[in-house]
């Protein structure tokens, strides 16, 4: 016998489809439903239905069974509803009688939404006791329409019906069998101010399983390997369908052991993603006769019993190993304490079970984005890098934890040492205690650090994550992405403190052009506009070039803003007039690439002086904010200010972090001073050290862009230093890095793959005299692009005709507006060239 029976009710049938008045066309003939068979009746009469109407019934129907069953299962529906209307919920609809072959007779009231309700059915008013015919179910994992962008992140679908609902009878007497069922619909209702609503039941099935045919239980992970190297290594493409029950999408697990993951030196800052598709695991929940199958693509590898894997815990094919992996589970309360003050502090958790399975805080995401690649949204105060989700919070989480053995990976910047450590979750344990240690504090030392380069966030959000990233200051950058225009609520032209006053966010710009360049416009107490110009990627597709970068530096400083070259040099066309004419008051790494450190190089080889500043440019959560930062020296005799930061980062005093820590002087001075020495120069001391929360292998002295004198340390350290005395014959600029072997780079688990480095400011050395560096290469360098520019600007830039606009500056001349920046800068290097005696 089968574990469910439908029956055959087409002899009783007496209406068909149009039964309906709404026009539907339900579903007929052989169904499945939640995984289970139902038989309705096909053509004209294909369904049993009641009421007062013609061809409803409106007298009683015996159904014969003749059999014995567990329970048995009605697909029907209301045809009317008279909620809306004031009538009650819970109003009697019909009654369904289970009558046993000895004569015992059970009654069962029908009730709207309660057994039975109407399709479609309003908004919250799902019946108490009734299934859809629909599962619940996932949006589909790699497609959907660009409408329905949004709502894919939730991933999961609420079942509604499409044409019936489910209910099933337990029957209290299994083993002996039914009779008939009599099937009475209710008279009205004497104070019913409407008549009693007509109903259809579609199908009957008799359950000969024991067991709930709807899953009561909720899901348990399993964890899914796949034996043949062919499977395993391929790249990830599994799914799980469940026919009797419902699964989460599959997850690839990592690939290193849980020992392995414990001693990783880059703990607390996540992990190589697994892209194979072995091991995974899902999250399943069914009733025991239901058959999880596992696919690979659209080839089904391996399927097993629901019921016997609950009951094994393991289950083996030839393609698929099941394991149910769950230990149960505690509502935990999860505190982290600084260790000095013993007060919760903002960071950022992780906790999984030795396999890898993540258990994130409530509120948060196990898995950001499902995983995908994704720009323009950040969610939840998460942050993935690789493997790894984490959840931001302030001290405190709360949600489930698995019983037993959980790894827990914790961290808060770059001063204190991450927490990557086994923990026990007893039964019944409700509360976790955990404590981070701070190595380093910079703010003692009066470095305040920044991320230059921040984008989607909110501005109540980046202060949640900065606090946790332990960075001081985020320059929130308000932007357009062709027809897209982000975060303009966010700006108030002034800096938005925390309530503790130790976090900064200033929502401020980010202004872009494609090919001329980018600009970070800090600090700005109004907006400074057009944000874009000159079409996508950055303006709106067909805009003319409506400015320059240099036009929208000088709107900058007239408001006492801070203008930094992002992500130096790319764009590479006006960074060469903004650094030529003075209005680039720093640059900003964005990568550890030896082109942009050489293209650093060759404008302080130039004769420029250039503060160096770090910035993430984060615009998807696989970026943790803070990740390449800015320290910036304000002096003791300074309040921690946004406005103080930024002269601070003006002044020259600076470094880049990726991860190390470094303290950078030359005869006592720090980084960005200008030392004097004789007119044939002299010996400089020069003092590096580099502390990191990571391994680092490469202190080096970088002078006039080579490296001048180094220490290395093969196996990686947690602090280098460097003391040595340098001959200077002429005037020229140190700046101290560090990084992996030979100042490659280790690199981040984030989206970019960024490398794990340091690198200072310059210290100047100045001979007899004023600082005086200069390259002829650097202004050749400079004048072709500058040329470039030019001929971009008269040849290709789109424009609109002459005469059909006013411009936004004003003026007549639109495209002597566009060059002057330009003609400027062109005349300065020529004067360096000419100051230099060379010829040009």
């Amino acid at each position: 016998m089968h574990d469910y029976e439908p029956l055959d009710l087409s002899a009783f049938c007496n209406a068909g489809p149009e039964i309906y008045r709404s026009g539907r066309k339900p579903a007929t003939g052989a169904q499945t439903f939640h995984g289970l068979p139902f038989r309705i009746g096909e053509g004209d009469r294909c369904f049993l239905a009641f009421g007062a109407e013609a061809p409803r019934r409106s007298e009683p129907l015996a159904l014969p069974i003749e059999k014995a069953a567990r329970r048995v299962l009605f697909a029907h529906v209301l045809l009317e509803s008279y909620l809306h209307e004031g009538e009650p919920v819970g109003r009697e609809v019909a009654r369904y009688a289970f009558i046993f072959q000895d004569g015992e007779r059970v009654e069962v009231p029908i009730r709207e939404r309660f057994e039975i309700a109407v399709v479609p059915t309003g908004w919250g008013e799902m019946p108490f006791l009734a299934v859809p015919d629909q599962k619940d179910g996932l949006a589909d994992r790699y497609h959907g329409d660009w409408g329905a962008s949004g709502i894919r992140q939730t991933e999961a679908r609420q079942a509604w019906p499409r044409d019936y609902y489910l209910w099933a009878w337990q029957n209290p007497r299994p083993d002996v069998p039914l009779a008939r069922i009599e099937i009475t619909p209710a008279s009205p209702t004497p104070n019913a101010q409407h008549p009693t609503p007509g109903f259809v039941i579609a199908a009957l099935t008799l359950g000969h399983a024991d067991e709930e045919p709807f899953f009561r239980h909720a899901g348990l992970p399993i964890k899914l390997i796949l034996p043949k190297p062919e499977d395993a290594a391929a790249p990830f493409a599994l799914a799980v369908e469940v026919d009797r029950g419902i699964a989460t999408y599959p997850y690839a697990l990592p690939e290193q052991s849980a020992g392995a993951f414990l001693a990783d030196p880059q703990r607390g800052w996540g992990e190589k993603l697994n892209q194979a598709n072995s091991p995974a695991y899902v999250e399943v929940a069914a009733i025991p006769s239901a058959t999880v199958t596992v696919k690979r693509g659209e080839e089904a590898i391996g399927s097993a019993k629901w019921g016997e894997l609950e009951e094994k815990r393991v289950v083996e094919t030839d393609r698929v190993r099941f394991e149910v992996v769950d230990t149960g589970r505690n509502w935990v309360h999860t505190t982290v304490l600084d260790d000095d003050t013993g007060k919760p502090v903002p960071c950022r958790v992780h906790f999984r079970t030795p396999d890898g399975i993540p258990y994130a805080p409530h509120g948060h995401h196990p898995h950001v984005h499902s995983n995908l690649g994704t720009w323009h949204i950040d969610v939840g105060g998460d942050v993935r890098m690789g493997q790894i989700s984490y959840a931001y919070i302030d001290g405190k989480c709360q949600g489930w934890l698995p019983r037993g053995e959980v790894i827990v990976d914790v961290a808060r910047g770059y001063e204190y040492e991450p927490l990557r450590a086994k923990v026990e979750i007893k039964p019944g344990q409700r509360e976790l205690t955990l404590r981070l240690k701070r190595n380093h504090n910079l703010n003692a030392e009066r470095y305040f650090s920044g991320d230059t380069h921040v984008h989607f966030l909110s501005t109540q959000g980046a202060l949640t994550e900065a606090a946790a990233e332990d960075l001081d200051v985020v320059n929130l950058l308000l932007s357009q992405w062709g027809h897209l225009f982000t975060n303009t609520e966010e700006f108030t032209g002034r800096p938005a403190p925390s309530a503790d006053g130790e976090t900064i966010v200033y929502a401020t710009q980010e202004n872009r052009q494609h090919l001329l360049g980018h600009l970070t416009l800090l600090g700005l107490k109004e907006p400074v506009m057009p944000w874009c110009s000159d079409g996508p990627s950055e303006a709106e597709l067909g805009g003319n070039l409506e400015t320059t970068l240099s036009h929208w530096a000088d709107a900058c400083h007239a408001q006492g803003g801070t203008v930094v070259i992002p992500h130096i040099p790319n764009p590479n066309g006006e960074p060469a007039a903004l650094i030529a004419t003075g209005r680039a008051d720093a640059v900003e790494f964005l990568v550890h690439n030896p082109f942009f450190h050489l293209e650093y190089y060759r404008y302080l080889n130039g004769g420029y002086r250039l503060p160096l500043a770090g910035g993430t440019d984060k615009m998807d959560s696989g970026v943790p904010v803070g990740l390449y930062r800015t320290y910036a020296y304000i002096p003791p005799d300074e309040p921690f200010t946004y406005d103080n930061w930024c002269k601070a980062l003006r002044s020259g005093n600076t470094f880049h972090s990726g991860g190390p820590l470094l303290r950078f002087t030359v005869n006592g001075q720090p980084i960005g001073s200008t030392i004097t020495l004789g007119r044939d120069g002299g010996t400089v001391e020069v003092e590096a050290v580099a502390t990191s929360i990571f391994p680092i292998h490469t202190l080096e002295i970088v002078q006039g862009g080579h490296v001048v004198a180094s220490t290395e340390e093969a196996n990686g350290a947690r602090e280098l230093r460097l003391r040595t005395t340098l001959k200077i014959e002429q005037a020229s600029w140190l700046c101290a890095r560090c990084a992996g072997p030979g100042y490659t780079s280790i690199k981040h688990h984030d989206s970019w793959g960024r490398g794990i480095m340091a690198h200072t400011s310059p210290i100047y050395l100045a001979c007899g005299g004023d600082y005086d560096v200069f390259q002829p290469e650097t202004a050749h360098y400079m004048l072709t692009l500058l040329d470039g520019s030019v001929q971009y600007i008269r040849k290709r830039a789109p424009q609109w005709h002459p005469g059909t606009v006013t411009h936004h500056h004003g003026e007549a001349d639109h495209l002597a507006f566009l060059e002057r920046p330009f003609q400027e800068a062109i005349a300065a290097v020529h004067k360096k060239l000419h100051d230099h005696g060379i010829p040009h």
